[in-house]
């Protein structure tokens, strides 16, 4: 069966956005150092599915096809390449269709349309946030792996994507020269 992946970054105090979904924040502790960046290749290379919520996927596919399109000599060129190529599939409960390759819209229910892509064949699949959607997958005990990567930012107000208690177990982390770090999780699955 495959699995569900959420790779998100996350603040010291437990957000993965600003109040107004704001981003800036990743960026004051630098770029994240070629070793971290091997990683989140990695973690896309383990995927062929990209699931994502509405309100993240225009900035998202404007961003990733920008790079693919615009700047062939940037850095980021090779996992830009992977974002456009990967199958993205974006929930919605108001959109039927958005722009963007290699996208579809979903409008059914998320948890059984989750449930289902987990009984089809293939690589595993990964979101990375925006943070109404990772707390709607998490909430609905769809994560089988989490990987947060922690930045050494506090902003003091956000959007967090934990709403109630989540019982996590550490299975790897690694530090980068950034400052950040990468928390490997797996759910706490309660027994019966």
């Amino acid at each position: 069966m495959r699995k569900l992946i959420l790779q998100v970054q996350l603040t010291l105090d437990g957000f993965v956005a600003g109040p107004e979904g704001q981003m800036d924040w990743m960026w004051l502790s630098g770029d994240i150092d070629p070793a971290g960046m091997q990683k989140v290749i990695a973690l896309a290379d383990s995927c062929d599915t990209i699931l994502m919520g509405r309100k993240m996927t225009p900035g998202f596919v404007k961003y990733w096809e920008g790079v693919v399109d615009n700047q062939p000599d940037s850095g980021e060129q090779p996992l830009a390449q992977r974002m456009v190529n990967m199958q993205k599939i974006v929930f919605s409960k108001t959109l039927t269709s958005m722009p963007g390759r290699n996208l579809r819209v979903e409008n059914g229910d998320l948890a059984t349309v989750v449930r289902e892509l987990k009984q089809h064949p293939g690589k595993d699949m990964i979101a990375y946030g925006g943070a109404t959607f990772a707390g709607e997958i998490i909430s609905h005990g769809l994560v089988d792996a989490y990987y947060i990567f922690l930045n050494p930012v506090a902003i003091g107000q956000g959007l967090p994507i934990f709403k109630g208690t989540t019982q996590l177990k550490l299975e790897n982390h690694t530090a980068y020269k950034s400052g950040k770090i990468v928390l490997e999780y797996l759910p706490v699955r309660k027994e019966g």
